[in-house]
């Protein structure tokens, strides 16, 4: 049975996609209501450079103007997608994976990192500089009226690192320990930190781990790392990851209380369904 309201659904996420692409050019550059003593650092390529410069826009118009926000590029981006990233704040600098990696990564993660995207986001978490408030978001994060709580709690002193609680615990089985490691499972699509993670446990199962690494790989040592490193989820009913709305045509979770949502891919269409896009 064909369902109508996720085909809706999906038409129009594309094309307001490329609404926004095609409109980019007139749209009013965001001005900030606040600064925030953050670092923000995002991973992204050529395929999705118009979610990345739509969250870093919300960013700045709901959280405030950080004091870098840090594009990281897989190498994909072309001249104009890098234009576009660049141009919308002082703050916004976009920089080559391979240049923010420590050169001392394990061959198993360099190996990781020629072979798959989360190779090379694993990469970049593992080597983030951690001097003061520090965010990693993926590009696929749009961020809401509600968002002024991430600026309160980067202006308040943070006892531990902060993560997305997950909606379900997609890890790959072959780095647990045990399945009460499942419990509370960090989605790494959003982390606030206050100091570098304990990356030693979870990159010690890396190198015994059999066999290559796959597309939960990178999450289930962000995981490991955040836990080891006694981190709490943020508070899921304003932090939202949730795919159980998909086959909806609305959306049933975006509205002003929340700080942000995670449109991960079986929900990326209704990313391009918020009219804060496009203003």
């Amino acid at each position: 049975m064909i369902n109508l309201r996720y085909r809706a659904s999906t038409y129009i996420g594309r094309r307001n996609r490329r609404r926004f692409v095609n409109g980019l050019a007139s749209l009013a550059a965001v001005v900030p209501s606040r600064e925030v003593a953050a670092t923000v650092y995002s991973l992204s390529g050529e395929s999705d450079w118009p979610e990345q410069v739509a969250s870093i826009r919300s960013f700045l118009r709901y959280v405030g103007q950080p004091k870098q926000y840090v594009v990281v590029s897989d190498g994909s981006h072309s001249d104009a997608s890098k234009k576009w990233i660049e141009r919308m704040n002082p703050c916004v600098s976009l920089r080559r994976w391979d240049s923010v990696a420590k050169p001392d990564l394990s061959c198993r993660i360099k190996r990781y990192a020629e072979q798959h995207f989360l190779g090379k986001k694993l990469s970049l978490l593992v080597s983030l500089p951690v001097d003061g408030p520090t965010i990693y978001s993926d590009s696929d994060i749009l961020f809401f009226r509600g968002a002024t709580a991430l600026a309160r709690l980067l202006e308040s002193p943070m006892p531990s690192p902060r993560y997305l609680l997950d909606s379900w615990p997609s890890l790959d089985a072959r780095l647990l320990a045990s399945e009460s490691e499942r419990e509370s499972p960090v989605n790494g699509g959003f982390l606030v930190l206050n100091r570098v993670p304990d990356w030693t446990d979870a990159l010690q199962r890396l190198e015994r781990m059999e066999g290559d690494c796959v597309f939960f790989t990178e999450q289930t040592l962000v995981h490991l790392a955040l836990k080891a490193s006694n981190a709490q989820p943020l508070p899921a009913d304003q932090f939202v990851l949730r795919a159980d709305d998909q086959f909806m045509f609305s959306d049933r979770y975006a509205r002003n209380g929340i700080a942000l949502r995670h449109y991960i891919s079986s929900i990326r269409t209704k990313f391009w369904h918020q009219t804060q896009i496009f203003s």
